[in-house]
């Protein structure tokens, strides 16, 4: 009688939503929220889904993925972005992808069928920048005049818009749990936080005197980070709070960081206070990464930000500056020097260096489970973070030879996206068009 009701207790605590919620937690950064997403059923059936879709990314084989190809007269495409199918979605829902064209025009894509499933009508201005908030199956967009619009990518016209009166250079959309927000980076130094989907303003902070070039949330939506690539800016470190609630009469919580000519940052997924920035020091331009963990400290009644540098090193003198980086645990860095990768702890040791590319690497996107790397021959590689032993390290998973079935070299630099079904990839074999290549999981 006692076995049986200790494994009727052990049966029930290994169903426990709150187990299974904080399991997911710890193991993928944007599950951030004590509710579930819509059509989800547990977190259970997710946190199995999701493994077992990672599995399938991990070993598959180019012959395992289904390929379609988006020609015609798309225009040059630009940024683009997952609207729905990554991060925080239990159910099976659709990889949805949206793509700035030279054309004026946003389109979205049903990456699996390989469609064009909605297009903006022709903007009046170029479109220079995109964000999106797959939580909501929304995205925004910054023209080159300052128009900023909020899309369903369903209907024809914009949920809302806001004209600027300044160039906007940065966007950064974010889900909290008082709801989204959209925060914007201008070419005078401000950073404006408005609510979703009305664009309505909460708060305006002068940051720089020069354009704010990066902004970046936390993965637990606590800090902000914002900076320019001119030499003469300090990155800061806002307390979103601050900037969500603003305070009449006083400054936003803030901290300059001791480190010039910054030209890229990234927080660590699962150390959710800490952030490395990879800078480019005196003339000779070489290249270092720093390591920060930020803190908030009271006294006398207020508060103040404290940033603790845990690691910093320089690249030797010889070695390729590289353009991108990515963390994964906030203890490793990974970043691109030629045609080669590499993954380097926050002090410098070298983990691993992958060469799977002839020629050099000219884009590298990752994410808390993913690292993608394209050359400039068209060909893509995918890996995928393994934790073991006291660093995380690289598996090497697929490798893809020229991105299509045409050999052409691409005009314009090759990049890529993916999430768990898919892997999409924008080339251009000619200086007028782009070919939008979709690769999805044959599961």
């Amino acid at each position: 009688m006692w076995s049986s009701h200790c494994c009727q207790y052990w049966n029930k605590v290994a169903e426990s939503e709150p187990l299974w919620r904080n399991l997911c937690r710890r193991k993928w950064s944007f599950c951030t929220f004590s509710h579930r997403c819509p059509g989800a059923q547990t977190w259970k059936q997710y946190f199995l889904k999701q493994t077992r879709q990672e599995r399938w990314m991990a070993s598959a084989k180019p012959e395992n993925f289904v390929y379609k190809a988006a020609v015609g007269n798309l225009g040059i495409l630009g940024p683009m972005a997952y609207l729905s199918g990554s991060g925080p979605t239990m159910d099976e829902e659709k990889s949805i992808i949206c793509t700035v064209s030279s054309k004026r025009m946003l389109f979205a894509w049903d990456v699996r069928e390989g469609t064009m499933i909605w297009s903006s009508p022709v903007q009046q201005s170029s479109i220079m920048h995109l964000a999106t908030l797959p939580q909501m199956h929304l995205a925004f967009t910054v023209d080159l005049k300052g128009a900023i619009k909020v899309w369903n990518c369903q209907d024809e016209d914009t949920l809302a818009t806001l004209i600027m009166s300044q160039a906007c250079l940065s966007l950064e959309a974010f889900l909290t749990k008082d709801g989204p927000f959209l925060m914007v980076g201008t070419c005078e130094g401000d950073i404006y936080t408005l609510t979703v989907p009305e664009l309505k303003t909460v708060s305006k902070v002068n940051a720089f005197k020069y354009r704010v070039d990066l902004l970046y949330c936390s993965p637990d939506k606590r800090w902000i980070f914002a900076s320019g690539t001119h030499e003469c800016i300090l990155p800061k470190v806002f307390f979103t709070e601050c900037l969500l609630r603003p305070s009449e009469g006083r400054t936003p919580l803030s901290l300059s960081l001791p480190l010039s000519s910054c030209c890229r940052a990234c927080w660590a997924p699962r150390r959710t206070n800490r952030v490395t920035l990879m800078f480019q020091k005196d003339a000779l331009k070489k290249t270092g990464f720093t390591t920060l963990d930020l803190t908030t400290e009271g006294t006398g009644g207020r508060t103040f930000i404290q940033a603790h540098e845990v690691a910093s090193f320089l690249l030797p003198v010889h070695m390729e500056s590289p353009i991108w980086m990515g963390v994964s645990d906030g203890n490793t860095i990974v970043f691109e020097s030629g045609p080669y990768l590499f993954l380097v702890s926050i002090s410098g040791h070298l983990l691993q260096r992958f060469e799977y590319h002839d020629k050099t690497i000219c884009n590298l996107w990752v994410d808390s489970l993913h690292v993608l790397t394209t050359s400039v021959d068209d060909s893509l590689h995918v890996y995928m973070w393994e934790e073991e032993g006291r660093y995380p390290y690289l598996r090497s998973c697929c490798h893809l030879e020229h991105i299509g079935s045409d050999q052409t070299p691409s005009c314009y630099v090759p990049k890529a996206i993916c999430d768990n079904k898919s892997i999409v990839c924008v080339v251009s074999r000619i200086r007028e068009s782009s070919i939008l290549v979709m690769y999805s999981l044959n599961m």
